[in-house]
């Protein structure tokens, strides 16, 4: 299922022989699709857990609004006059137990759900880190650590009805985080992610694979070697589709910033350095919400 115009396939079953092509995706695509991961978020789990998402977007509007923010846009979000057809739930570090538990209170979910949730999350978290240890070891840094880094975790629900076809549910944007990781729709498709030559290519629905998405922060981590994907979702037939993206976002209160090993002389450092909060705030305030704010924290203007 993979040519020369889809999103790379990276199998996590055969590392280390897949590195080169991990670190190949990152920088020239931004984005990849991953195979067998079953031993760290089993299949079953994927679909346990889309079964409770369902249930958490179906709730009445007045329960779904106790969802509070605890980071502009980290709780419930309805839908808005940029993105009426767009709902989310959201909770702001999945890797915090605490966090999960109170994000499990705001909606009343029941002990299995809130189980399903739990297991969901530390799995989804465990995989994070399996990943970006693997992006490390690719570019020749065996010991980088992001387990103190916050991990969002967002449930999406697009309204798609037979006058929105053809239209937006989602406008390009970039990830402001280092890396996404998105368990789509199973048979509703309208991803479509865009390559560095500006031409949207589809990313089709691929049931028990996930979607890994490189954001600003990891373009800022890797001192630019790293390609941050733009990416909307456009309505392609009236029907609900329903997805569960999760954010490895960047340090709580230290400054962003590329390992030493990633800055010498034929690499000077890109971006100067600043605190992902202080970044979010940006992207928010100015509106810029495709990669132009990362434009504006570069060395050299």
């Amino acid at each position: 299922m993979e040519s020369e115009n889809s999103v790379p396939v990276i199998d996590l079953q055969d590392f280390p022989r897949q590195s080169s092509k991990l670190i190949w995706a990152c920088e020239e695509w931004g984005c990849f699709r991953i195979l067998n991961h079953d031993n760290i978020l089993p299949v079953s789990l994927m679909g346990e857990m889309k079964e409770v998402v369902r249930t958490l977007l179906d709730l009445p509007t007045e329960i779904k609004k106790r969802n509070k923010d605890v980071i502009a846009g980290s709780g419930y979000m309805a839908p808005s006059e940029k993105n009426p057809l767009y709902e989310a739930l959201g909770l702001y570090d999945m890797s915090s137990p605490e966090d999960v538990d109170a994000f499990c209170t705001q909606l009343g979910v029941s002990p299995h759900q809130r189980e399903t949730i739990k297991k969901y999350a530390a799995a989804i978290n465990g995989l994070m880190m399996d990943i970006v240890r693997k992006m490390g070891e690719g570019l020749g840094l065996p010991n980088v650590a992001f387990e103190k880094w916050p991990c969002q975790f967002r449930i999406n629900k697009y309204h798609f009805t037979p006058e929105a076809v053809g239209s937006s549910g989602v406008q390009i944007h970039t990830d402001s985080g280092f890396l996404t990781i998105l368990q789509d729709d199973e048979s509703v498709g309208g991803l479509e992610v865009m390559k560095k030559s500006g031409e949207f290519v589809a990313v089709d629905p691929w049931p028990n694979t996930l979607l890994m998405n490189l954001g600003d922060i990891g373009t800022v981590w890797s001192n630019g070697r790293f390609y941050t994907v733009k990416h909307r979702v456009i309505c392609k037939e009236a029907k609900i589709r329903v997805s569960i993206a999760s954010f490895l976002l960047g340090p709580r209160d230290t400054a962003v910033g590329p390992p030493p090993e990633l800055v010498d002389a034929e690499h000077p450092r890109v971006y100067v350095p600043f605190t992902f909060n202080d970044y979010r705030k940006l992207r928010l305030s100015t509106k810029l919400q495709a990669g132009e704010a990362l434009d504006l924290m570069r060395t050299n203007l």
